[in-house]
């Protein structure tokens, strides 16, 4: 499985899995499922009636037809992407989400550019540019994602722990968190310190090495913790094993 290296806003580098080209494309065979029974049932018996009541509307509802298939598609990416943070409903379906490259949130021009492209993408090389690209590019991007600097990864089993996590702890019953406040925190966010402290695990350089320390410093902040750990993996592992206990 290809991955990825994606620095957060906060200079955090955090590895993610690509989603494949097979897992892309059952995605985007869902959506447009769910946008061709959604298209039938709108605009073929609602709006269509309405068109042919209108006077003179022979030319207006020829127009229709051609172009509200391609609009209503473009829509559909665009929308349920925005509506749901980059997961189209056959994205989520598949647990794979759309990212900026850079770790910033995509904002609406970028899922604007990735709908706008489907046009070439999809729809009129019948996916062909699509699938050549992503399966031959570094980062498996689509035209649509080289222009808005975004990718698609997965997302379903990063955001949970493994039983080797939980089995680690010596004794869940006697066990003590030892930061209770660490509750607060979301699974995203025990996300990235677990993927901090694997890449200082795997490459204990300077650049992680100041990772580290900046993650720490900002979890004391968070959580409120005066005294600064002696050892900051060995805090930042407490942390994923006070919240896998007071969240099991």
């Amino acid at each position: 499985m290809k991955t990825i290296d994606i620095k957060t806003t906060q200079n955090v580098a955090i590895e993610y899995e690509l989603a494949s080209l097979r897992e892309r494309i059952l995605a985007f065979l869902l959506d447009l499922l769910i946008y061709g029974l959604g298209y039938l049932l709108l605009v073929t018996l609602v709006i269509g009636q309405i068109l042919r009541g209108l006077a003179g509307g022979g030319m207006l509802f020829t127009l229709f037809y051609q172009l509200m298939p391609i609009i209503g598609f473009m829509l559909y990416h665009f929308i349920s992407e925005v509506a749901a943070n980059g997961q189209s409903w056959g994205k989520k379906s598949l647990g794979i989400r759309v990212v900026r490259l850079d770790g910033k949130e995509p904002g609406l021009s970028d899922y604007l550019l990735r709908a706008v492209f489907h046009i070439a993408d999809t729809l009129l090389s019948l996916g062909a540019l699509s699938a050549l690209l992503i399966s031959s590019s570094d980062k498996n991007q689509r035209l649509g994602d080289m222009t808005a600097n975004t990718t698609v990864i997965r997302v379903r089993h990063n955001l949970r722990f493994h039983l080797a996590d939980i089995l680690n702890i010596s004794s869940l019953d006697n066990y003590e968190p030892k930061y209770p406040q660490v509750e607060q925190l979301s699974e995203a966010d025990m996300l990235l310190i677990k993927n901090v402290v694997n890449r200082f695990r795997n490459h204990p350089n300077a650049a992680h090495q100041r990772a580290v320390s900046d993650l720490v410093q900002r979890l004391q902040d968070v959580l409120q913790i005066q005294e600064p750990p002696r050892d900051r993996i060995e805090f930042l592992r407490t942390l994923i094993r006070d919240y896998i206990v007071i969240t099991r």
